[in-house]
């Protein structure tokens, strides 16, 4: 999925390209600015690049995928498929997002980021990118032509946030159709020829344009000083926080009420909590305009509301 701001999907990231390559970014491209020196130790580029891949969501998207694959009864060598394809297409954004931001994240001091911290070098990042979004090809088309269709579709949409979408008000749209694509690929995966529900489409897509919104408040005037300005800048830092939390509380009833039947009453709880934890994160967006808790806070809203689906035994999430 795409990487949001800066953070890490999916779910999406951001990178600079080596400094001495041209930016293509943004029409406009961050400020010049000197190249890193680049430190090498012992398993210093192992531990930059599992830095640089935006661990948490590679980590929570790819789980999450595994989780829904095992709650909707698909048999192991399907959930290990299912994990193997979705990790190297997230590793894939991951990786791309600090190679292409990387002009961007040395304009503005991000010292956070392997590159600027001069641990490993943008050219390293774009090839190890490239391998693992040639590998989850593969291992996505290893599940079948639709599923395999669906997971690539959902990594090029990250790729697309990362090399452009981020910079307009389209932005939400990577997220959207990414987060929705993933169940989709987790459904199509499974033996038999199941298809997806609807509603559980709706809920990944409406995860995803949450998750994207709480996680662009941080570094909306770092973005805004290199020349990004996608839907949450143009909404502003109070409508974002807002809009942010009531998505997320649409996907968390959605994932509740979505399968057939009564929702049961673990469910019912679950999507309760999810709501709750989602306003949490707005209302800490809202005040504390650097933090990071909104789109962790966001994550767990996603982990919630797989967690309902599961309780609710996968009731009507493939057809």
């Amino acid at each position: 999925m795409p990487r949001a701001s800066r953070d890490g999907a999916a779910g999406y990231g951001r990178t600079v390209p080596d400094p001495s390559e041209p930016d293509r970014s943004s029409p406009a491209g961050p400020a010049p600015a000197a190249a890193p020196t680049v430190r090498r130790t012992p398993g210093g580029t192992v531990a930059a690049l599992a830095g640089a891949c935006h661990p948490g969501p590679t980590v929570v998207v790819t789980t999450l995928c595994a989780a829904l694959a095992g709650g909707i009864g698909a048999p192991p060598a399907t959930v290990l498929l299912v994990l193997a394809a979705v990790l190297t297409g997230q590793l894939s954004i991951g990786w791309s997002n600090d190679w292409l931001d990387a002009a961007r994240d040395v304009a503005v001091g991000r010292t956070d980021k392997p590159v600027v911290a001069g641990a490993v070098t943008a050219r390293t990042l774009r090839t190890a990118a490239l391998a693992a979004l040639a590998a989850s090809v593969v291992l996505s088309f290893a599940a079948g032509a639709l599923a395999g269709a669906a997971q690539v579709a959902a990594v090029a949409m990250g790729w697309a946030y990362n090399v452009r979408l981020k910079s307009t008000v389209a932005s939400w749209l990577p997220y959207a159709v990414a987060f929705a694509l993933l169940p989709a690929f987790v459904v199509l995966a499974l033996p038999g020829g199941a298809r997806p529900a609807g509603w559980l489409l709706a809920v990944g897509a409406l995860l995803g344009v949450g998750a994207h919104l709480a996680n662009v408040l941080p570094d909306l005037e770092d973005d805004a000083a290199t020349g990004v300005r996608g839907l949450p800048h143009v909404l502003g830092r109070r409508l974002t926080g807002l809009l942010a939390p009531a998505v997320l509380a649409v996907a968390a009833v959605v994932a509740v009420l979505g399968p057939p039947g009564p929702p049961a009453p673990v469910p019912a709880v679950v999507g309760v909590l999810a709501v709750v934890t989602g306003a949490a994160g707005g209302a800490v967006g809202l005040r504390r305009e650097r933090s990071r808790l909104p789109f962790t806070l966001a994550m767990l809203v996603a982990v919630l509301c797989v967690v309902a689906l599961v309780a609710s035994g996968g009731r009507g999430g493939a057809v």
